[in-house]
């Protein structure tokens, strides 16, 4: 049960009440931004919260038990502060949220309701709506190892240990030609072999997408000339010219491990666990398993 400050407790008494909602936004950048449904900027914490922003939310829905609460907010893509372009980039996944009830004639008086974070985002042509999830979303999250044949360490990780700065894991080089929004010719690479960074990332150091990084998906050569293919196009084109740095990747298998790396030792998969085809395997005569007695 939330304890109220005795100045608001005293306000809601009163029976006349001049309330209004503030949402504060802090994105994994740092960067925080303040929101209210009252027709003015209200500051408080060193946050100012606007109203010209669009944005709106719904109902709390809120239980005892430990099931996700959640709520809607919703904003106008047209805001200067919350971006279509900012949305697809990610910047607002997983963005803490704090939920305010604030007397708006002295934000002295506010109580902090909720906190949560920011979920699935939906957008449409000029809004979106986006889900804040409690911080009982937490606990619905797999935690521990998952048995299978493949690893389950990220590449380069602690439980990993390869160095991927290491020179034979890692290039530079530039956009040669632009084949499609995803798929570029680069330079520097033709001393890889294909496929050295097919599952590995990308990650620009200048154009457009500065800063960001992008998995590959494959690695060709065509006539000495590197062909990689991105996962997905990024939100902000690709230029000829833009310089990155490729860093190898892993497939995950234990042959790769070994042959590419000659990190066996740290393997986190279980290489020799039956698969499914054990379970379906049935009696053959001619593999000597008729179901005769042994």
């Amino acid at each position: 049960m939330k304890t109220l400050p005795p100045a608001l407790q005293a306000h809601l008494d009163d029976g006349t009440t001049t309330l209004a909602w503030c949402w504060r936004i802090t994105r994994a950048d740092g960067v925080a931004f303040g929101f209210t449904d009252h027709d003015r900027t209200l500051t408080f914490e060193g946050t100012d919260f606007e109203p010209e922003s669009g944005f709106t939310a719904s109902e709390v829905r809120a239980g005892s038990d430990l099931s996700v609460d959640a709520q809607d907010a919703e904003g106008v893509l047209s805001s200067d502060r919350i971006t279509e372009t900012d949305i697809l980039d990610g910047r607002w996944d997983n963005a803490e949220v704090e939920l305010w009830r604030v007397n708006w004639a002295d934000p002295g008086q506010r109580v902090l309701l909720r906190r949560g974070a920011i979920g699935q985002v939906r957008r449409g042509r000029v809004a979106f709506v986006a889900e804040v999830r409690s911080l009982s979303h937490v606990l619905g999250q797999t935690v521990g190892r998952t048995f299978q044949a493949g690893c389950d360490a990220a590449l380069g990780d602690g439980r990993c240990g390869v160095n991927l700065e290491a020179a034979a894991f890692r290039g530079t080089g530039a956009v040669t030609d632009l084949l499609r929004d995803r798929a570029f010719t680069a330079s520097g690479f033709g001393a890889f072999a294909a496929g050295w960074f097919a599952h590995g990332t990308v990650e620009w150091t200048s154009g457009a997408n500065a800063g960001r990084r992008a998995e590959v998906l494959a690695h060709d050569l065509v006539d000495g000339l590197a062909v990689l293919t991105l996962l997905e196009a990024p939100v902000r084109p690709i230029g000829e010219g833009d310089s990155f740095i490729a860093r190898a990747g892993c497939d995950k298998r234990v042959a790769t491990c070994s042959a590419k790396f000659g990190n066996v030792t740290n393997f986190r998969g279980f290489p020799h666990i039956p698969g499914q085809d054990t379970i379906l395997r049935y009696a053959s005569r001619d593999g000597g398993h008729d179901g005769a007695v042994l």
